[in-house]
């Protein structure tokens, strides 16, 4: 019990560690900075003197805390802005407006404010600077429904979206066509000013163009990619009639397609990457050997369905028990990424939450085996938790209270599991958002 005890404390400061690597505004500093007029982003120069305002726009759970490090680089050049954030994640800027809205589902809040920023953004000239500060979330906070959409239709598609099992990049690709934003049509609406976009990724990979579901990148996917991913998840007859119209327009040609690569709208725009699910794990690498653990990073590139993904993870934890491979005991195994659930029953949770239980199952008879998986952003799934921590006592501790963890797991209740167990991962919002980060550790 003792070291278990030792193995889930551990585990809290090792995920602790991978959060402070991605805090927002430190990820925006390492990648600006000013040099009294002269701003310096990844290497390329913007003299400030030739600008006439500096607007600062964006979306996503941490664009708040990025607003705060360019307030802070550029003070009184500042001439205005707005974020959208997710409700509980604003931040004390002065000079640009924090609006509140829906995620994951868009609602009234996120229409207001990318009407907001569509209306700044109109405004802008050859000769002005625009800050687009995007992040994990920015897809349903940026939220303007193409001509002839509602907000109730993308609402709904989101949610079907959601809980069919679809990946992240299939779900981004059917948003930035039904979006006046999204897909690059950001800086298409800001074109002739010059946009730089700061980016902190929450997609396996970090294609800027998946990103938010791509506002200032040029798209590369089509209506009829839209088309094959709805036909591919068998959820044909249930999308809402105007979605369906307008994909079928935008197939057939009646409808634009997003800016795609090589437009001229994008020759004043540069997208830069500054915080990423990568940074995340590498910390908290560094952690874990400080600690004592011989470590590795198993991938950065994990997906799929989480029940699989922690069957693959029990395994490697098996097999170090039983040959010391790929690392030995103490072991600290970490990965990245973001998996899907298929939701089969009317359950509470989250993926990471799902992971902890199905992990759980397959662990009990090793010993010294501890898991956490938790969502960067501080929240999985509709909850208030971040993830689990479950260990190779978990099952016998839920049997204890007439807790059935087979049950609960066909149920998708993996919230209403762990929280009587007290091994609910709960850090409240964190302000960033770089994807998953998981944990196995053993003594």
């Amino acid at each position: 019990m003792r070291e278990l005890k030792q193995l889930r404390q551990d585990a809290f400061g090792i995920f602790q560690a991978g959060l402070e690597a991605v805090d927002p505004s430190e990820a925006v500093k390492r990648y600006v900075t000013r040099r009294e007029d002269m701003l310096e982003v990844c290497g390329a120069h913007y003299p400030l003197a030739n600008y006439r305002h500096v607007h600062v726009v964006g979306a996503g759970k941490a664009s708040a805390q990025m607003a705060l490090a360019i307030e802070d680089l550029l003070g009184d050049r500042v001439s205005g802005g707005r974020v959208i954030v997710k409700y509980g994640h604003s931040a004390p800027l002065s000079k640009v407006e924090v609006i509140e809205a829906g995620h994951p589902v868009p609602d009234q809040n996120g229409l207001r404010g990318a009407a907001e920023i569509i209306k700044l953004l109109q405004t802008a000239e050859s000769n002005d600077l625009i800050v687009c500060l995007i992040s994990g979330g920015g897809s349903a906070l940026l939220s303007c429904p193409a001509r002839g959409l509602t907000l109730e239709d993308k609402q709904s598609m989101t949610q079907l979206l959601l809980n069919c099992g679809a990946k992240i990049q299939e779900i981004n690709a059917i948003r930035k066509h039904l979006s006046g934003l999204k897909g690059g049509r950001l800086a298409q609406v800001a074109h002739p000013a010059t946009l730089v976009s700061l980016i902190l990724s929450d997609v396996i990979g970090d294609p800027i163009e998946s990103i938010a579901s791509g506002p200032s990148a040029p798209d590369p996917s089509t209506f009829a990619d839209c088309l094959r991913i709805i036909a591919k998840y068998g959820i044909e007859q249930k999308i809402p009639a105007n979605v369906k119209l307008h994909l079928e327009q935008g197939a057939d040609g009646e409808v634009e397609e997003t800016p795609k690569p090589g437009d001229p709208i994008f020759a004043q725009v540069r997208n830069v990457i500054v915080g990423s699910n990568r940074l995340a794990m590498e910390a908290a690498k560094r952690k874990a050997e400080t600690l004592g653990y011989n470590s590795l990073i198993l991938s950065g590139f994990i997906e799929g369905e989480t029940r699989l993904v922690a069957a693959l993870h029990a395994a490697i934890a098996h097999e170090i028990d039983s040959s010391g491979n790929p690392v030995s005991r103490p072991a600290c195994i970490i990965s990245g990424g973001e998996t899907t659930v298929t939701i089969r029953g009317d359950g509470r949770g989250g993926r990471n939450q799902e992971f902890a239980l199905a992990a759980a199952l397959a662990i009990e008879s090793l010993q010294d085996v501890v898991v956490l998986s938790g969502g960067t952003d501080g929240t999985d799934g509709p909850t208030d938790a971040a993830g689990a921590v479950a260990d190779n006592g978990t099952l016998r501790r839920a049997r204890g209270r007439g807790l059935d963890a087979e049950q609960f797991l066909q149920r998708n209740d993996s919230y209403n599991f762990f929280q009587p167990l007290g091994d609910l991962l709960v850090t409240g919002p964190t302000l960033t958002n770089v994807m998953d980060l998981r944990l196995m550790l053993l003594g």
